[in-house]
Formats: structure tokens, sequence, C-alpha cells
């Protein structure tokens, strides 16, 4: 049974950090490109940032501007979304994503993120 299982989320400040985690598991972790979405209130889902596993290319929403990195470890199975400065517009929920290039694609449950003003 495939899992992903976001983590890391909470309320914030405007200019506060976070750093989310997606844990994996019943798939070949290394063979997967993953990814972070999110979902604002009454907004579609949108790619924040996606890490392929071959050539390492970074994939960035136009909103990141610097202020988002993503990093993997393929001996923990887990992803990791790395957040500063973060502003209200921000404020979302947050979804692990995990393809692997082929038909398989594969969504967490999502972690809420609330940024304060």
């Amino acid at each position: 049974q495939v899992k992903l299982e976001e983590s890391g989320g909470g309320v914030v400040h405007a200019g506060g950090s976070l750093r989310l985690s997606c844990t994996t598991s019943g798939i070949v972790f290394s063979g997967y490109a993953m990814s972070w979405y999110r979902q604002r209130p009454g907004q579609k889902r949108e790619l924040v940032v996606g890490l392929r596993r071959a050539d390492g290319e970074i994939e960035y929403g136009d909103f990141v501007k610097g202020r988002f990195t993503i990093d993997r470890d393929d001996t923990q199975n887990t992803v990791y979304l790395e957040m500063k400065g973060l502003e209200p517009d921000d404020t979302a929920v947050y979804y692990c994503h995990a393809w692997n290039y082929a038909t398989f694609i594969y969504w967490g449950q999502g972690t809420q993120v609330t940024v304060s003003e």
C-alpha cells in the first residue's frame, strides 16, 4: 500500500519559517520525482516546487521567489520543503506528490499551513 504522509504544518506569523516533511512508504522512492503542491482557499491546486530524480532539475512556482527550497533524503524515503519569509498569501494546504515518470502518481493527504499577519 502506497502512503505519503505530510507533517510539519501549523500556524506561523508573517516572516516566519516552517519545514514540511513527507515520508513515503510502498514505493521505490529513488525512482520517483517528488514535488510539493498547495491549494489556497478557493483556488486551484498549484505547484510549489518539484525535484526530479535523475537530473536534479528543480521547478519552482512563480510565487516562490527564492523563499522555499526542496530536499530529499533517499535513505529515509522523505522529501522536505523548507519555507522562509512566509506571507499570509502562503496560507494553504500543502500536498506531497510522487510521480514515477510514467503512469503512477500519488498524493498525500495534505498539511495545513496558516500564516497570520
